[in-house]
């Protein structure tokens, strides 16, 4: 069974009401392929904004959830509250959450956890940094990033994989069409490795990394890049070129 392509728009700490009734608006008039599945996650005080007002086909997801139940947890937000306002999405593991907040490979695997054992479906990020890449280390590094993922679920049908070169994150720099085919594909590797092969058949991996209107074509035909995760051109017009790479 092919993969669904998969196109996110992570809005990071960006946005305004009016800018984001805009980018709403736009997706809601745009053509969009109906053979991509797209999402897109603005900050967590517009998520009822967008849920309202953007066409129902495009999911909505938090930048974040707990994995505790409703309770004395000041600032977080519960996998039951996002069901109860219809988010159906959450993105976990970020690089930005892993390095300027210090979320543990066990922590973002906790949520995750929680997240998809509640109804809500995981963006679960994974990637290297520069220092990773030039020593030669990346795919170790992911492989125990997903270790820890694989040692708190079962379930992997609510997660679809983003592999983000956190090098490439905002720099401009992408890496080549060559290099993300070729961590996606041991990533697939991985899950059919240590945990099924219909898992690894069936799972979807985006590449996120500066992405944009000029490069998401070439890498959309690569064989095991199933979408991807877009940061900064999630907020421009040219996000709906990047949805619509694959027509």
């Amino acid at each position: 069974m092919a993969r669904k392509f998969f196109v996110g728009g992570n809005f990071k700490m960006n946005g305004t009401i009016s800018s984001i009734k805009d980018i709403v608006q736009n997706l809601n008039k745009a053509d969009l392929d109906p053979n991509t599945e797209t999402v897109i996650a603005p900050p967590a005080l517009y998520l009822l904004l967008v849920r309202e007002h953007v066409k129902k086909e495009i999911g909505v997801a938090a930048q974040n959830v707990f994995d505790k139940a409703n309770g004395a947890f000041t600032g977080e937000i519960s996998a039951s509250q996002l069901k109860d306002s219809n988010i159906d999405w959450a993105i976990l593991g970020h690089s930005e959450r892993r390095t300027i907040l210090n979320e543990s490979d066990e922590t973002v695997a906790s949520k995750t956890k929680f997240a998809t054992e509640n109804g809500v479906s995981v963006i679960w990020c994974c990637g290297e940094s520069l220092e990773v890449r030039e020593a030669g280390k990346t795919l170790e590094v992911i492989a125990s990033q997903l270790a820890a993922l694989k040692a708190k679920i079962s379930d992997w049908s609510k997660i679809v994989i983003a592999y983000e070169p956190i090098w490439a994150i905002g720099t401009g720099k992408v890496a080549s069409t060559e290099q993300a085919q070729e961590v996606h594909a041991s990533i697939r590797e991985w899950l059919s490795k240590n945990v099924s092969q219909s898992v690894a058949d069936e799972t979807r991996i985006l590449y996120g990394g500066s992405v944009s209107e000029k490069n998401c074509k070439e890498l959309s035909k690569e064989k095991d890049i199933d979408g991807f995760l877009v940061g900064g051109a999630s907020l421009k017009p040219a996000f709906v070129d990047i949805i619509n790479s694959k027509l």
